[in-house]
């Protein structure tokens, strides 16, 4: 492991070699400066994990010291020595972002043990950062996935919406991306760094409804043992979202509306009224105007939270962003899956592409995620996908694999004793693997590519077959 780097900057001699003597018995690669000037021209050129530096220096101080480097580096952690009649001015370093201080006459643990410390921080500072940065490609705009115009509107509505305090509702079928939607809001929004609840109102049980969203105090009903806050009040400095809100009793609209409006919390059984600065963004997969007009919705918490609306298209109105999708999907479940998969044939695109998708994105995520399942090839192929959409593909016209010659739909009669599926089903596999054998001339390469299969599913078909003695 490379050593942790630090800088010692003093103007006495004496101090300089004691300390660039301590630190390197304990391992650090030390550098010592009788300037700020010096230290801060080579802190240009050689970064540092940490810097000590005394507070009092002729020429420049300790605290322009500190300014210079944070302009280089914000993340440099800066040790501010000082004499014990100035802590104040050690103090005044810290708000101006210097990690620590430690006084003359020092105690050499204590400064082992802060510099230590010091590091373990830039650590956890480092990991935080990186989950972060993960935060935002999982759940900000590097998560959604599309490039045809109608998806072109929708980022360019949220990069307008997400820096404001602006009350957000999502509409949009069952699957197109909704929670995606509000993630996206949250995390390009300066509220990035505060929590993200979401709630689903459709799934809680009616009455847990209310304790679940704003709380409950111990004894407001019974098995309440505790103080508990609710989701609202979890979500205080963030965003909250409430997906299918017009899933809400009325009842539960009337509360949400008074806190909407004045933004304060009372649990269940409970007479404080808790404030919270919190964000909305709802969603439905209704027609809010019309829950609204049919008198399930009330038409002032429509107004409250239906400042800006962004609407998610359904996939079948931007078929262009299918194979992007579906490209996306297979590289997302070989990695989750552990398969050695690595793209998806022509042949399963146009399938793909041809279908109406009644659960949108959603739908085409789980026939991806179950084509990558199954597959043993290097490629998802027509034959990986579920037979309904190959089905499909023969009812309009294409041949593909998995239908031969049948015609579309045909009926299969099961007689009272029942049948052996799996007998029929490899036997009509094997019927179409000859078939395509024989067209190929014996040449199975071939025969791989007319039923869209890897030449090593292909292989292991044919060994299948020769294994049951077929």
């Amino acid at each position: 492991m490379p050593k942790e780097r630090i800088i010692v900057v003093d103007d006495e001699k004496s101090m300089r070699d004691f300390l660039e003597i301590m630190l390197k018995k304990e391992g650090y690669e030390v550098r010592t400066f009788d300037s700020g000037a010096a230290a801060l021209d080579h802190f240009r050129t050689r970064r540092a994990d940490v810097v000590i530096t005394d507070l009092k220096m002729p020429g420049m101080s300790g605290v322009e010291l500190l300014k210079g480097l944070k302009e280089l580096d914000p993340q440099v952690l800066v040790i501010m020595i000082t004499a014990y009649a100035s802590v104040d001015n050690a103090i005044e370093a810290m708000k101006s972002g210097a990690y620590d201080y430690f006084t003359k006459p020092f105690n050499v643990d204590e400064i082992k043990l802060l510099i230590d410390k010091a590091l373990r921080y830039r650590d956890l500072e480092k990991e935080n950062r990186l989950l972060k940065k993960d935060l935002k490609e999982r759940f900000g705009f590097a998560s959604m996935v599309g490039t045809s115009p109608r998806m072109k509107d929708v980022y360019s509505l949220i990069t307008s919406v997400a820096p404001t305090k602006t009350n957000v509702f999502i509409t949009g079928e069952s699957g197109t991306g909704k929670e995606l939607a509000a993630r996206a809001i949250h995390y390009e929004s300066p509220r990035r760094d505060k929590p993200f609840v979401a709630v689903n109102c459709g799934a809680i049980p009616e009455n847990l409804l209310e304790s679940e969203l704003f709380g409950h105090q111990k004894g407001a009903f019974t098995g309440a043992a505790a103080n508990k806050p609710g989701l609202a009040e979890m979500a205080d400095g963030g965003t909250l979202f409430l997906d299918e809100v017009t899933e809400l009793p009325l009842h539960l609209q009337v509360k949400l509306l008074r806190f909407i409006q004045e933004r304060v919390v009372r649990r269940v059984g409970g007479t404080e009224d808790i404030a919270v600065d919190i964000r909305v963004i709802s969603a439905s997969n209704r027609d809010p105007a019309r829950e609204v007009a049919e008198g399930r919705f009330r038409q002032d918490l429509y107004y409250r939270l239906n400042v800006i609306t962004v609407n998610m298209p359904p996939l079948r109105e931007r078929r262009e962003d299918i194979p992007l999708l579906a490209r996306h999907f297979v590289d997302k479940y070989a990695r989750e899956l552990d398969k050695a998969v690595t793209g998806i044939s022509e042949e399963a695109l146009e399938l793909l592409s041809r279908h109406d998708y009644a659960g949108n994105v959603r739908e085409l995520e789980n026939i991806i995620e179950r084509a990558v399942a199954l597959e043993t090839g290097g490629s998802v192929t027509a034959a990986s996908l579920p037979p309904s959409l190959r089905e499909e593909g023969a009812a309009r016209g294409r041949a593909v694999p998995g239908r031969a010659s049948a015609a579309p739909g045909a009926a299969i009669e099961i007689p009272p004793g029942g049948i052996d599926l799996e007998k029929i089903v490899s036997d009509f596999e094997k019927t179409i693997v000859m078939e395509a054998l024989e067209k190929a001339g014996g040449v199975k390469k071939k025969a791989a590519e007319l039923l869209g299969l890897s030449f090593r599913a292909m292989r292991y078909k044919l060994s299948k077959y020769e294994d049951k003695g077929h």
